[in-house]
């Protein structure tokens, strides 16, 4: 079976067609997806869609992106995060890709997230986008590794997901490693332990091949499993058991289907 460790469920184009996606899920053996947040207005959805379905999990945070927010408080993501089915904060981070200039409120908001992941004891999903030198600063200086986390649609060097590692963070891999140009991502797919992997889809975005270009949805994320098996000249059981495991083992999820 697989897990989808990262979609948006509640965007338009996706929870327009929840009912057939979930069947599709079904039909790929995707048995669990985690619905993440990207800001606070619409958390109150993400949160719905997890209690509603056995399957969904849900996040709580503010994207990196995201400027015209009111800006999120630690212990406001804290309590917000104080339920059975929102298992991580995020997503957070930083991304200086596509935003410009004085970029400070955008680290304050990432540290705010640190705090409440910490205050919450719920592990971290991070975002970092051209900015990999400042995430794992910060990551450092906050105490991230207390907490642990994943390091979602991983594209950085084998250099970050080392450090990454070493501060008790998973490295999750997308779609884009399935594209034919991404090879320094292939080649962390080779090397990084099995017990520190996570695969998503980050759906509706990033659709792996042979669907590249078109929506992409939490059944596809077979495909970057698939991927990563012959990467790594193994079993494709092999990639289904350790992110399947390691996924229940972040977000600390019992048997029950909710979280510790």
């Amino acid at each position: 079976m697989f897990i989808d460790s990262h979609c948006h469920l509640d965007f338009p184009d996706l929870a327009k067609d929840l009912d057939q996606l979930l069947v599709n899920m079904q039909e790929n053996q995707v048995t669990h997806a985690l619905c993440v947040s990207v800001n606070l207005p619409d958390f109150p959805r993400i949160r719905t869609l997890a209690e509603t379905h056995h399957n969904l999990f849900a996040s709580v945070g503010v994207h990196p992106d995201y400027e015209d927010q009111i800006e999120p408080q630690a212990h406001e993501l804290a309590e917000l995060a104080n339920h059975p089915k929102v298992i991580a904060i995020g997503e957070t981070g930083l991304d200086y890709f596509r935003l410009q200039g004085d970029l400070e409120w955008q680290r304050e908001r990432f540290r705010q997230h640190i705090r409440a992941a910490r205050k919450a004891n719920k592990p971290l999903i991070i975002h970092t986008r051209a900015a990999a030198e400042d995430t794992l600063r910060i990551m450092r200086e906050e105490g991230a590794d207390q907490v642990g986390g994943v390091m979602h649609c991983f594209t950085e060097s084998w250099e970050v997901a080392e450090q990454a590692i070493a501060m008790n963070f998973y490295i999750s891999f997308s779609g884009i490693v399935t594209f034919k140009n991404a090879l320094a991502l292939k080649e962390v797919a080779r090397n990084i332990q099995l017990d520190r992997m996570l695969i998503e889809t980050d759906s509706p975005y990033l659709a792996p091949v042979p669907f590249r270009g078109k929506q992409n949805q939490p059944a596809f994320v077979r495909h970057v499993a698939e991927e990563i098996a012959r990467l790594r000249a193994v079993e494709l059981n092999d990639i289904a058991v350790a992110t399947t495991n390691n996924f229940f083992n972040l977000f600390k999820i019992s048997k029950n289907g909710l979280s510790n």
